[in-house]
């Protein structure tokens, strides 16, 4: 794990508790995957995060995905999820309302002036 999230290994005599909120989600992550899971399931993994943070945790998503492991992701950040999405759902109030690959999605209308801020962007 130590090579997905090099921090970790400058932090490894570091109290798991006084990682900053970034490097804590690293250390939950590199646990779930050291049992080589076949599903992985993240719920709202870059809430609270830097940018930088962010992009980490969602690049390392893609390459665990990529690797084999199926990864269901329930995610706020909806722009970056849809962006490496295979399969996408839209829930509003409990029910799906919108259903497609993550490219698709990012491209709908309504999910843009809903959840993406504007048509345009």
């Amino acid at each position: 794990m130590y090579s997905h999230f090099p921090i970790l290994k400058e932090r490894s005599k570091q109290i798991a508790g006084t990682l900053s909120g970034g490097e804590q989600q690293m250390l939950a992550m590199s646990r779930a995957l050291m049992s080589s899971p076949k599903l992985l399931l993240l719920d709202e993994p870059s809430m609270g995060l830097s940018p930088l943070y962010v992009n980490i945790i969602f690049d390392m998503i893609k390459t665990v995905n990529a690797n084999g492991t199926t990864v269901l992701l329930v995610e706020q950040n909806a722009k970056k999820a849809l962006a490496i999405a295979n399969r996408a759902y839209v829930l509003d109030l409990g029910r799906m309302t919108k259903t497609g690959t993550g490219a698709e999605l990012l491209e709908d209308e309504d999910v843009r002036k809903a959840y993406l801020g504007g048509a345009g962007n």
